[in-house]
């Protein structure tokens, strides 16, 4: 936990999912968006996705953290289906991308 709090973004990553999942801490997607989100801006394929995932599903999303939108869900699948080499993450970021793509709050973004 304290290379995340100190901004390492796999350190970042591997926390919220444990948030995300309710592994050895309880399910929390605040919490796990709260981890998510600068691993996101750092550029980690796999935090795009998750956040994406939050923010698509309209959990809140509290403190500093990106509120729950479907435009910012968006801009974190595109950034993913930008800049991943991954074929299989590639993928999932446009099909999500797909899934929401008629929403009026996805469109504006």
């Amino acid at each position: 936990r304290l290379a995340a709090e100190q901004g390492v973004a796999k350190s970042q990553f591997i926390i919220a999912q444990l948030y995300s999942a309710g592994v050895v801490v309880p399910q929390n997607d605040s919490e796990a968006a709260h981890f998510f989100c600068p691993a996101s801006e750092q550029g980690h394929v796999g935090a795009q996705l998750m956040l994406a995932k939050i923010l698509f599903a309209g959990e809140p999303v509290a403190g500093d953290v990106l509120p729950a939108a479907p435009g910012e869900a968006a801009r974190f699948l595109a950034q993913a289906a930008q800049q991943t080499g991954d074929g299989a993450s590639q993928f999932e970021a446009l099909a999500l991308l797909n899934v929401h793509a008629l929403e009026p709050d996805v469109v504006k973004a």
